[in-house]
């Protein structure tokens, strides 16, 4: 921006004002030829009038959502915000439906249901900038790694200029009322050049970054995980086997309510309630001293206190007439409404259960890169009949996997030592992270994890055995 142009500025969501605070701060008050803010929060907005009353900014106490860009040519030129944090599940069906179709129309991204507010409020202000003009986004690093992000990073590196992306140090939060990471994105408003690299930082503050490259925008094009860089120069595609190749990997179970359908031995004991509506399930993590998860004669996990899952497929004529205990705890969960959840009313019956067999191993579902181990994520080995409930993701060998270790069991425990071998970093760069450097993995993620190492053993026991080497099922890769 040159020294003599006017400024012509807005904050979608100026709170009590203090990007209007730096910006008087860094520009003479001649050159600003116009202010404005939006603000829905009453508490925040009268604050802000009452605020900045003597200077050029209008505070308009409004949903920026809802507003009326400014005819074409006649919008702002800096634009400045770090719009508000809620996620989609905070806001209702009809809600995002209207905020989907008035992105849509405003900068062509289709935004997914999943994405957050920030994600609608970048989309809209695509109106309301000028030609030419620059806006800075405070935002979540979350859209840089997630599907959902998709849509956005398409039209930062294919309408606008994208020109700089920091990402703070996600163990220094920068929201005080959020566990998120967070970003500063810099666009301007003109078709991006040919050949056009962005400058991506990372750590520190934004004018001093711990570490800093330019990094092609073909390689932003190809790479769905931003996260990457600027540590990494250039795109990474693996070529060689991964643990997708080796485990069909699932989430844990969803109950729709733990309260209610998990019990103790005592509990069901206690109600008279039949243990062939039962079946063994894992507690949290954090109750696992041993990652190795060891069974009584019937397959139960020896825990302290064993936890068993209500999943049966009876009808509630079937329960009425051989369970009455049983239907009167099911008529319990009717009147706590626990059929009416979103998960519950999507089942039937409502009391049963999605299919998640016991696996052989386990992966935490979140971790943290500062834990005293050193080990962001924890693999299990489980020897039980035990599901286990969404904070984990299940690893299920698939069939040439499993063929070797029917042929030899002592390969379980290898493949056990295996996934405890892999590096930290082959697992964090995978996945994404939070603020206070709480990181996570998805099925999908975590599949994308090298095993060079797994395809060596699984081959050099094939060797062994029967002198031909063990190889992956065409058929079965990534299905």
């Amino acid at each position: 921006m040159g020294d003599l142009e006017r400024v012509s500025f807005i904050d979608p969501a100026i709170g009590t004002g203090s990007f209007f605070s730096a910006l008087l701060a860094e520009f003479p008050a001649e050159v600003l030829d116009c202010a404005v803010g939006y603000e829905i929060d009453p508490h925040y907005g009268e604050a802000a009038a009452r605020l900045w009353k003597d200077t050029p900014l209008e505070v308009r106490q409004e949903d920026f959502t809802l507003a009326a860009p400014p005819p074409a040519g006649q919008g702002f030129n800096l634009l400045i915000c770090n719009p508000p944090y809620v996620r989609h599940h905070h806001m209702d069906s009809a809600r995002k439906r209207q905020l989907k179709e008035l992105s849509r129309a405003a900068s062509g991204i289709d935004i997914s249901g999943l994405a957050g507010l920030y994600c609608y409020f970048l989309a809209l202000s695509h109106r309301w900038l000028r030609d030419g003009g620059l806006a800075c986004w405070l935002i979540p690093s979350e859209f840089m790694d997630v599907n959902y992000g998709g849509s956005l990073k398409h039209y930062l590196l294919d309408t606008v200029t994208l020109e700089h992306v920091h990402r703070f140090d996600p163990k220094d939060v920068q929201f005080d009322d959020a566990l998120v990471s967070s970003s500063v994105v810099w666009l301007r408003k003109q078709d991006p050049p040919v050949h056009h690299h962005v400058r991506m930082s990372f750590g520190d503050s934004l004018l001093s970054p711990r570490l800093e490259r330019p990094i092609p925008a073909d390689t932003l094009r190809r790479d769905p995980k931003w996260t990457h860089y600027p540590m990494r120069d250039r795109g990474y595609e693996s070529s060689g086997p991964i643990l997708d190749d080796f485990f069909r990997i699932k989430r844990g179970l969803v109950t729709g309510s733990n309260r209610f359908f998990i019990l103790t031995a005592t509990e069901i004991e206690d109600r008279c309630l039949p243990i062939e509506a039962f079946r063994p399930i894992l507690p949290s993590p954090r109750f696992l001293a041993d990652d190795e998860i060891h069974a009584d004669d019937a397959g139960n996990p020896l825990l302290g206190q064993p936890l068993f899952l209500l999943d049966c497929p009876w009808t509630e004529e079937v329960i009425e007439n051989l369970y009455p205990s049983l239907m009167a705890y099911i008529d319990e969960g009717k009147a706590r409404g626990v059929p009416d959840g979103y998960i519950c009313r999507h089942r039937a019956p409502w009391y049963s259960q999605e299919c998640r067999p016991a696996a052989p191993y386990m992966c935490t579902y979140l971790g943290r890169s500062d834990k005293s181990s050193g080990r962001p994520f924890r693999f299990f080995l489980n020897h039980s009949i035990a599901t286990a409930p969404n904070v984990y993701l299940m690893l299920y060998p698939r069939a040439s996997l499993s063929t070797a270790i029917d042929q030899s069991p002592e390969l379980k425990r290898q493949v056990w030592n295996f996934l405890n071998c892999i590096a930290a970093e082959e697992l964090l760069g995978e996945g994404r992270v939070y603020g206070g450097g709480l990181h996570k993995l998805e099925p999908r993620e975590l599949g994308r994890v090298p095993a060079v190492a797994l395809a060596d053993l699984v081959a050099e026991l094939g060797i062994r055995q029967d002198g031909r080497q063990l190889v992956l099922l065409e058929g079965e890769r990534r299905h």
